[in-house]
């Protein structure tokens, strides 16, 4: 947990910035957005908006700030990282 005056550093490979839009569709609407790194990854936008997704569902309002420093980028490797989140209830 960070606390006010305090500096982190975080060494990643892809830091992705995610949010919900509100507006006026009945189902809500994600941005999901590369901060720093690949912006050519598919499979790891898409593992970025799945959680957004997810925790949106479970009542959390907060935009997610989500860093990824893999090596292997497989659909299975990404598949394995949301559900252990999710499981976990990680946020």
């Amino acid at each position: 947990m960070l606390h006010e005056g305090s500096i982190a550093h975080i060494i990643t490979r892809v830091l992705f910035n995610t949010r919900k839009e509100e507006g006026m569709s009945i189902s809500p609407t994600f941005n999901v957005s590369v901060l720093f790194g690949k912006r050519d990854e598919p499979m790891l936008v898409a593992c970025a908006r799945q959680l957004i997704e997810h925790m949106t569902l479970s009542g959390v309002s907060k935009p997610l700030v989500l860093s990824l420093g893999l090596k292997d980028h497989s659909a299975e490797t990404l598949k394995g990282i949301v559900s252990a989140v999710i499981d976990k209830r990680l946020w």
